[in-house]
């Protein structure tokens, strides 16, 4: 009897484990949307730097970084452009399998174009994963009152699903 409640005691933890897990997973997007600065007119944040997007706040949009914290009023907000880039994975085609000459890579960027507090004009520019793309856009939209501009057809049914 002793070596059964053995076994059944790791099953047990290991099934508490799973449901704290699965019941703070709706948690996760309060975490924010991971997201690469590409570039911009931000000096402070370096380019390349992975950080997160949060458009929880109800006064600021905000990306934090490691060392920094960007932050921009909605009401000063007057740009949100959407687009992809579509690269072609020939290298993995050549040498894995001949199907994969037909498969793509998109990367989704997001522009944010803003008045500071001087009246100059900024912009931000960053690369936002997949599954977090819709989510950013219609909180930037809700948020800020502007439509979101879509370079292209294909970015305008990616965007909007």
């Amino acid at each position: 009897m002793g070596m059964a409640i053995r076994n059944i005691q790791p099953f047990a933890c290991v099934l508490i484990l799973l449901s704290a897990g699965v019941l703070l997973m709706p948690l996760q997007g309060a975490n924010g949307s991971h997201a690469e600065y590409i570039g911009g007119t931000i000096a402070e944040v370096p380019q390349n730097a992975g950080g997160v997007i949060r458009t929880t706040d109800e006064l600021f949009f905000l990306f934090q970084t490691k060392r920094t914290l960007v932050s921009v009023p909605y009401a000063h907000i007057n740009l949100i452009e959407y687009g992809q880039k579509v690269d072609r994975r020939y290298v993995l085609a050549i040498v894995v399998s001949p199907l994969f000459l037909m498969s793509k890579s998109r990367r989704h960027f997001l522009t944010i174009g803003y008045e500071d507090e001087n009246g100059r004009q900024q912009a931000l520019v960053f690369q936002v994963e997949k599954s977090d793309i819709r989510t950013v856009l219609a909180c930037l939209e809700a948020r800020t009152g502007q439509k979101v501009t879509y370079q292209d057809d294909e970015a305008r049914r990616a965007g909007k699903g």
